[in-house]
């Protein structure tokens, strides 16, 4: 069975998504940054690389806020979300991008409307039910 990472980064009340370059079954589709867990690797490793390779920036690894299963190419996958925090928002300073054609940051309603990848629309619902526990808390 095949492990991946999805990182979630919500800052000012938007959430950080990428655009897959255009090649590739899931070319040209938005979604949240990450990537595969390599063999001997843990989830924070994983994130901590696969960040470094595709926007050459670094991340603290917050907490893990949601896991799903998905089917790819008939293989059973585990896709685990993490919350992330990047050095920085990659607005004043860009992101170098290997993996990625843009990215942007949206509100969490936007993603809906986006053609983003199905695996990380299976973890929508719990990654919104998060940040409203996050806004909640900031109000208390």
């Amino acid at each position: 069975m095949s492990t991946s990472i999805a990182c979630i980064f919500y800052k000012n009340d938007k959430l950080f998504i990428a655009k897959r370059q255009n090649s590739g079954q899931m070319g040209g589709r938005w979604e949240f940054p990450g990537g595969k867990v390599e063999e001997g690797e843990s989830f924070e490793q994983a994130i901590i690389r696969e960040m470094h390779e595709e926007f050459n920036t670094e991340v603290t690894v917050i907490e893990r806020i949601a896991q799903t299963e998905f089917m790819h190419n008939d293989k059973k996958c585990m896709l685990y979300a993490y919350a992330v925090a990047f050095e920085h928002d990659g607005m004043e300073i860009p992101f170098e991008l290997t993996e990625h054609t843009e990215y942007k940051w949206v509100k969490p309603s936007e993603i809906k409307k986006l053609d983003f990848v199905d695996s990380d629309l299976k973890i929508y619902k719990p990654v919104v039910k998060y940040i409203k526990g996050l806004k909640k808390h900031e109000k208390n």
